[in-house]
C-alpha cells in the first residue's frame, strides 16, 4: 500500500486497477509552477472583431481571462481524482493572430502536489469561453494543441516540452 506508484505505473490506480486519489500527505511541499497552452482557430473576421471589441457579448478576452482563472480554482470539482489545492497565483494571457488566438495559462502554488491540471483547466476554460462568446459569428472555430508546456517543482523537478 505505501508505494505511490503501483507496478503498472499509473499513480491513480491501485494494484488491483481500481481508481484512487494519490496520497500526497508524505510529500514535501515545494514551489510548483505549470504552464499550459492552446490555440483557438477562427475566421479572420472573428479575430478582427475580438481585437476591435466588436463582439456583441462584450470584451471576449477579459471574460476568457476570468474564466481561465476560475477554471484553475475549480479543477478539483471537474477532475474527479485531483486534489483541491491552494493556488498561489493564476495568470491567463492571449496572443492574437490573423485567424487564431493563443492562450497561455500559468499557475503556481507551494504545496505537496503539482498544478499541471490547474494550468490545463485554466487554458481549457479560457479557450472554451472564447468559443462561447463568438459562436454566433463563427461556429467553425476549433480549439487545438492543448498541452502542458512546462512544469517545475516537486520530486520530478523540471520538465519542458520540446519545440
Amino acid at each position: 500500500m505505501g508505494n505511490d506508484t503501483p507496478e503498472h505505473g499509473f499513480t491513480h490506480l491501485d494494484a488491483q486497477g481500481r481508481a484512487r486519489m494519490v496520497d500526497v500527505t508524505p510529500k514535501e511541499s515545494t514551489q510548483r509552477r505549470a504552464v499550459a497552452r492552446a490555440r483557438v482557430e477562427m475566421e479572420p473576421e472573428t479575430a478582427a472583431a475580438i481585437a476591435t471589441g466588436e463582439v456583441a457579448k462584450g470584451d471576449v478576452l477579459a471574460v476568457a481571462r476570468i474564466a481561465g482563472i476560475q477554471g484553475a480554482k475549480r479543477t478539483s470539482d471537474l477532475i474527479p481524482l485531483c486534489h483541491p489545492i491552494m493556488i498561489g497565483a493564476a495568470r491567463v494571457e492571449f496572443e492574437l493572430g490573423e485567424s487564431w488566438i493563443d492562450v497561455e495559462a500559468v499557475v503556481e502554488t507551494f504545496g505537496p502536489t503539482g498544478v499541471e491540471m490547474e494550468a490545463l483547466s485554466a487554458c481549457s476554460a479560457a479557450a472554451l469561453t472564447i468559443y462561447d462568446m463568438c459562436k454566433a459569428r463563427d461556429r467553425g472555430m476549433t480549439i487545438t494543441g492543448l498541452g502542458l508546456w512546462h512544469k517545475s517543482g516537486g520530486r520530478s523537478g523540471e520538465w519542458r516540452r520540446e519545440g
